[in-house]
C-alpha cells in the first residue's frame, strides 16, 4: 500500500530550505525546544495576523525570527510599537541579541497554510464544508496555482462516523522532486469535535531553495532530453 510523505521533507535542499537554520554541539535539545515554544506562542499571539511560517536562525548570541505573514502591520504596530515590544520580550526570555524581520505574503490565497487556517476558521463558523472547501480551490485557481487538493477529515456534518473528503482541481506531481508543492495543515474544533484540514498546493517548477546560491542549483538543475539524444 502507498504511503505519503511530507512534500517539504522530501525536497529538503533541493527546492525547499530548513525553517530552524543553525547548528550546536552543546544544547542543541534545548535550543530546539526553544524553537519550538517560540514558534508556538507567537502563533497564538498573531493568531488573527495570518501567520505562514516563521523561520529562525542562530549565530553566536544572536537569534533572527522571520515571520510570514499576510497582515503585517497588526504585528509591527503603530510606528513600530507593536515589534519592538515583541523583540524586548523575546530577549528578556532566551538572552540573545534578537532581530525580527516581517514578510508579508503578497497573495495569501496561494499559501497552502493560510488556505488551511481559513476553512478551519469557516468550519468553526458552521460554514458547511463543501461550500469552504470549493471556495477555497477556486479561490487559489483564481490566482495562478496551477493545481490544489484539500482535504477534510473528522465527524463531517456532524456524522456518527468520521470520514474524510477531498477536492482535487488541476497538476499535483507529488513525486517530482522538482514540483514547487506547497503544505499546509489547520484543525478546526467544532461542537461535534476537531477536524483536519490539510492543503497541497501546486504552484509550478522551481529548483532554487537559497538566496545567493542560483548558480550551484542551476548546473545541478537535471537536463530534460531532446529529441535526437543519444541514449
Amino acid at each position: 500500500m502507498g504511503q505519503k510523505v511530507h512534500p517539504f521533507g522530501f525536497r529538503l535542499g533541493f527546492n525547499k530550505t530548513w525553517r530552524s537554520r543553525w547548528y550546536s554541539d552543546r544544547d542543541y535539545a534545548k535550543l530546539l525546544h526553544e524553537d519550538l515554544a517560540l514558534r508556538s506562542s507567537l502563533k497564538k499571539r498573531f493568531a488573527h495576523a495570518g501567520v505562514s511560517k516563521i523561520e529562525t536562525e542562530r549565530a553566536a548570541n544572536k537569534l533572527k525570527i522571520d515571520i510570514y505573514t499576510s497582515r503585517p502591520g497588526i504585528i509591527i504596530g503603530r510606528k513600530g510599537t507593536e515589534v519592538d515590544k515583541l523583540k524586548q520580550e523575546i530577549q528578556k526570555r532566551t538572552n540573545r541579541e534578537v532581530f525580527i524581520n516581517i514578510q508579508e505574503i503578497q497573495k495569501p490565497e496561494l499559501d497552502a497554510q493560510l488556505i488551511s487556517e481559513s476553512v478551519a476558521m469557516q468550519l468553526e463558523k458552521r460554514v458547511a464544508f463543501r461550500r469552504a472547501m470549493r471556495k477555497a480551490v477556486e479561490s487559489a485557481l483564481r490566482f495562478g496555482a496551477r493545481g490544489i487538493k484539500v482535504r477534510v477529515s473528522g465527524r463531517l456534518n456532524g456524522a456518527e462516523i468520521a470520514r474524510s473528503e477531498w477536492y482535487l482541481h488541476g497538476q499535483l506531481p507529488l513525486q517530482t522532486l522538482r514540483a514547487d508543492i506547497d503544505y499546509g495543515f489547520a484543525e478546526a474544533s467544532t461542537t461535534y469535535g476537531q477536524i483536519g484540514i490539510k492543503v497541497w498546493l501546486y504552484k509550478g517548477e522551481r529548483l532554487v531553495p537559497l538566496r545567493g546560491r542560483e548558480e550551484e542549483y542551476r548546473e545541478r538543475a537535471p537536463r530534460r532530453p531532446v529529441a535526437g539524444d543519444r541514449r
